[in-house]
């Protein structure tokens, strides 16, 4: 077990989380708040391997889905305060039985933070893991998808005062839009705690070790800062990736649909990429990369938009004229299987190409 206790961890914590949200996965500056508020109060985050977790109860997940756009709509009044508390509650009481620890759906600034803020509120354990391994825009981007393990029952609470149970839904389509539109009706977001797994299951479905990566590549970015070291270099040795570009932001265009920020942006090419371009199809993350036309980059794996210093660029912080590095690496390896590729290919999202591995599409830049 691992416990988390200083600000120099979670600042880490968070930082690599960000960089592995590849360009979405919620706030770290409210990802960075919740970790900060749980040590001012004396607490900290226990963080155990998945074999650790207790046999004779549940692990959930618990995290929020909305768009991460900036909203231009008028805030409906407040009602629950603390919406993934209230929907923590009404999960003990359908299940019946004791929540043991609880797992990040994904690693993101945000998203991260729920999980591991609340597990330490409540004096247990959050699982080094995740059920995907980066973050990504939708429900069915969750390893449980791959294996059959269903994701109900669900709470979803919004802070508008929605409270809403799905016992079960008929399909991971229906599900997404059901926790998509009220996170619309919520006018940002809504929170969840849903999957609730028994310890086995919870073995099979849970990527192992992201978060003390996500720490360590925090870390690394900091100490190379530090030593004077270029922490872009730091976070390709850390994931075993490949700077694909260097370049400024010629264009960003994006909007909030249907509980999506969708968008598109292009980066003009400087340095040894002079003349060259880059263009990233975004739905709340950067999903699909090209260079000059031709696909670099395919879902599931990842690419991240970085500054000198090595911070990553949110796609809600990203903006025309200024100077970022673009990163690639591979996504877990489960992602990678047909059946992966079904929930995270590229033509989940549309497009007409079947999978390339990055590793592959990188040899020709």
């Amino acid at each position: 077990m691992m416990e988390i206790k200083r600000e120099d961890q979670i600042k880490a914590l968070v930082l690599g989380a960000t960089i592995l949200g590849t360009g979405g996965g919620g706030s770290p500056s409210d990802g960075l708040k919740m970790l900060d508020d749980v040590l001012k109060k004396g607490k900290t985050v226990k963080l155990v391997d998945v074999e650790e977790i207790p046999r004779d109860g549940f692990v959930v997940v618990p995290y929020d889905v909305g768009s991460i756009a900036p909203s231009t709509k008028a805030k409906k009044p407040v009602r629950i305060k603390e919406p993934v508390r209230r929907a923590f509650k009404e999960m003990e009481q359908i299940i019946g039985g004791k929540i043991v620890a609880v797992v990040a759906s994904e690693i993101g600034g945000g998203n991260t933070p729920v999980a591991l803020s609340i597990a330490a509120e409540l004096g247990i354990p959050a699982v080094d893991g995740d059920l995907l391994g980066r973050a990504a825009p939708e429900l069915h981007q969750c390893t449980v998808n791959i294996l059959g393990i269903p994701m109900y029952p669900s709470v979803i609470v919004g802070e508008s005062g929605n409270v809403v149970v799905v016992r079960e839904y008929s399909d991971i389509d229906d599900y997404e839009a059901i926790a998509r539109y009220l996170s619309v009706l919520s006018g940002k977001y809504v929170s969840v705690v849903d999957t609730p797994m028994s310890y086995d299951t919870a073995c099979k479905a849970i990527i192992r070790k992201t978060i003390s990566t996500s720490m360590r590549l925090g870390e690394e970015v900091i100490k190379a800062r530090n030593e004077g070291r270029d922490p872009v270099d730091a976070v390709v040795n850390v994931l075993k990736g490949w700077r694909i570009f260097e370049g400024v932001v010629e264009k960003y265009e994006w909007r909030d649909e249907s509980g999506f920020l969708r968008g598109e942006a292009v980066i003009k090419g400087v340095g040894d990429f002079s003349g060259r371009t880059l263009r990233s199809w975004i739905k709340n993350e950067h999903i699909m990369i090209w260079i000059d036309g031709k696909p670099v980059v395919m879902p599931p794996d990842m690419f991240m938009l970085l500054r000198e210093d090595g911070e990553p660029i949110t796609n809600t912080e990203l903006r025309e004229g200024i100077k970022v590095y673009g990163v690639a690496a591979k996504a877990p390896d489960i992602w990678r299987t047909p059946e992966g590729l079904k929930y995270f290919g590229p033509r989940h999202f549309g497009f007409d190409y079947d999978y390339i591995p990055v590793e592959e599409l990188v040899k020709v830049i």
